[in-house]
């Protein structure tokens, strides 16, 4: 199957569901070879078979990417088996909101563990090979990694942590001809948002709730349109994106709409 990725390999940290599976079928269609990696093997195992019925294979992995010597150990295998990742995305995360009195230091730490290190491990497992053939490493933050939001205290924490890490990251790979980005997707239609929203505070709601719920496939779409033109931060949707724009021009005009809703809810 031609495409952009004829001949690279994919591989998808959190390729079972979600964003991450909608960026693996597109990566398919486009002609690369996917390796997905994700904690549920049955759900893994069906994401798998989807993604190789849509491009030229795909093999999977159970893997906790929150622990580092899983992922070493199993990052080694997968580099074995289908060879080094001409692009790896790492797409693990989810948000459990609530008030910041609530978030003891355990929940605190699986946040980090879920959003961040889930980021870090399989960069650093990865990155030998990596460095020495070059190419596309994108880890996955989220709107909320942009701009705080009420009830987002931790995933918010850990957002801008992942936005961080891959600034700093992009600077020291770059004289490798490692290109690094970071996805910063709003609010997206997947079986992790449908959790959260469960038990999203009224201010939370609120909130969120002014924007609008993008696809996967959308989201998808919007990172292989931003890997095309090299872009570093790639930001899925018109109202996401203009959102960042104000942020950084009208702080103000955006905290005024932030706490107006606040207030509207607590009323």
């Amino acid at each position: 199957m031609a495409g952009r990725y004829q001949g690279k390999t994919v591989y998808v940290v959190g390729g079972s569901q979600g964003v991450g599976f909608a960026c693996a079928r597109a990566f398919a269609e486009e002609g690369a070879q996917l390796v997905l990696f994700a904690r549920g093997g049955e759900v893994l195992e069906q994401a798998r078979q989807a993604v190789a019925g849509c491009g030229p294979g795909a093999v999977a992995h159970v893997l906790d990417a929150a622990d580092p010597v899983a992922v070493e150990r199993v990052m080694e295998e997968a580099a074995l088996q289908s060879g080094p990742p001409d692009v790896l995305l790492n797409c693990v995360g989810g948000a459990r909101p609530a008030y910041f009195e609530e978030i003891d230091a355990e929940r605190l730490q699986e946040t980090l563990n879920w959003n961040l290190l889930s980021c870090w491990h399989p960069v650093r497992a990865l990155l030998p090979q990596i460095k020495e053939r070059g190419g596309v490493i994108v880890n996955t933050a989220s709107l909320a990694g942009l701009i705080g939001v009420f009830g987002y205290t931790d995933y918010s924490a850990a957002k801008f942590a992942v936005v961080g890490f891959s600034e700093a990251l992009r600077s020291e790979l770059k004289p490798f001809g490692v290109h690094v980005c970071v996805l910063c997707p709003p609010d997206t239609d997947t079986p992790g948002f449908a959790e959260e929203e469960k038990g999203k505070p009224p201010e939370t709601r609120a909130v969120s709730g002014a924007g609008s719920l993008l696809s996967p496939e959308a989201v998808a779409q919007s990172l292989l349109a931003g890997l095309a033109r090299k872009k570093f931060l790639i930001i899925p949707g018109h109202a996401a994106r203009w959102a960042v724009r104000v942020r950084r021009f009208l702080p103000r005009w955006v905290d005024w709409f932030i706490d107006r809703a606040v207030r509207r809810a607590q009323r």
